[in-house]
């Protein structure tokens, strides 16, 4: 069945790739729906949907922008306009997947507009910035980015098969039926590496019980899925084992998940368990990374690209209060627990990053300043041990029963 492929670019610079990129998509049998967000010079091809319509949906007028010849303004508002036209398009039925080419500015428009779209609609992004850190680009949706290796300029030798493979890829995945599965209630948790064995024994509870567990790394761009996932209401349950991530953003580590990780189950009233695993440690990436200001501290070596620094008893303090006030927010069920021997696999007794003045002041300024009526549950056990594991899972299960 013939499928239609967004291309969305400015078709006044990039006339010749679109026209190159449509040719190929056609030549498979599919459609094109041309969305044009230049604003410079008049578009080469003929858009099915215009500049002034992108500009529109940003608030915007096509005329005000081109006489202001500001770069910067307009292509804030055809990100902004394609932001908000292309989920509505898509809601419309007027296309199936998407693609587009370009440099930083041409990947900074198509990236907002992909983002706005659901996980699961093919979006395919062929830019001169694949290959470096794009997660500002691609947030925490399925955005396929491939390296355009030469500049997005004309069609060469080299381009063209880029823009081809490229076009023959979201062809392929517009083409690709989803085989069905098991649609169980499904279930969020957090996991690290030290904190694999008490999530692994968690999901067997949980699936057991009839829940599909999807497991996120706590890694920054991990948790940002997690609660963007959450935010779409489709989650029964949140294991949230693992909280490390706000170690990062209160100390200055590379795996934050930004300051509103714990806000999307709260928000949203979806129960939840929370444990505040991982939050003694701090990651940088090779030893070289760290800061110099921490050159005094407890450090170990995860492995020789990840780094961890031991939070400190006043740092604890800290974490503990942030845990408290993003879950006194919470509208269902939520309880948190605490595992009294030990956050992690290196923090046990004798363990390179066993402190329990630390761990003592994360649990006390948790009780201290958690809403009186979401309980506590302290167990004397490491967060690994299977005590720990089978309550965290039966505690879900409970408050999905309250719920």
């Amino acid at each position: 069945m013939a499928k239609t492929i967004a291309l969305l670019g400015a078709l006044d610079t990039k006339g010749a790739e679109y026209a190159f990129a449509k040719a190929c998509i056609e030549g498979r049998g599919h459609r094109v729906l041309l969305i044009d967000v230049g604003v410079l010079g008049p578009p080469v091809l003929e858009p099915d949907i215009t500049r002034a319509e992108v500009a529109a949906a940003a608030g915007v007028e096509l005329a005000d922008l081109v006489q202001r010849e500001d770069r910067g303004e307009a292509m804030a508002a055809m990100s902004r306009g394609a932001e908000s036209l292309i989920p509505k398009l898509l809601a419309d039925g007027r296309f199936d997947a998407i693609m587009a080419m370009g440099g930083g500015g041409g990947t900074s428009v198509a990236c907002a507009a992909m983002r706005a779209l659901p996980l699961g609609v093919p979006k395919v992004m062929v830019s001169t910035v694949a290959g470096t850190d794009v997660s500002g680009y691609v947030g925490v949706k399925d955005i396929v980015m491939i390296p355009s290796i030469v500049d997005v300029l004309g069609v060469n030798r080299i381009s063209r098969e880029v823009f081809a493979r490229a076009a023959g890829a979201v062809c392929g995945m517009a083409e690709t039926v989803v085989p069905e599965g098991e649609d169980r209630p499904l279930i969020v948790a957090s996991m690290f590496g030290n904190t694999t064995v008490c999530v692994e024994a968690a999901k067997a509870i949980l699936e057991a019980a009839g829940y599909e567990v999807l497991v996120f790394h706590a890694t920054g761009t991990g948790g940002r899925a997690m609660e963007s996932l959450i935010e779409t209401g489709a989650i029964a349950g949140v294991l949230d084992v693992t909280t490390t991530e706000w170690a990062d953003e209160l100390v200055g580590g590379v795996l934050t998940a930004g300051p509103k990780r714990l806000e999307a189950a709260a928000r949203c009233g979806t129960p939840a368990i929370v444990t505040p695993a991982c939050l003694d440690m701090v990651n940088f990436w090779a030893p070289d990374t760290v800061p110099e200001k921490f050159a005094q501290r407890k450090f170990y070596p995860h492995n020789p690209n990840i780094t961890l620094m031991r939070t400190t008893p006043a740092e604890c303090e800290q974490l503990g209060r942030i845990l408290a006030e993003k879950l006194n927010a919470s509208t269902a069920p939520v309880s948190v627990l605490l595992p009294l021997r030990g956050l992690s696999v290196i923090d046990v007794p004798d363990g390179p990053f066993w402190w329990p003045e630390a761990n003592q002041a994360l649990f006390e300024a948790v009780k201290t300043h958690l809403r009186d009526d979401i309980p506590v549950i302290e167990l004397d056990c490491n967060v690994n041990d299977p005590e720990f594991s089978t309550r965290c899972a039966e505690t879900l299960l409970a408050s999905i029963g309250r719920a």
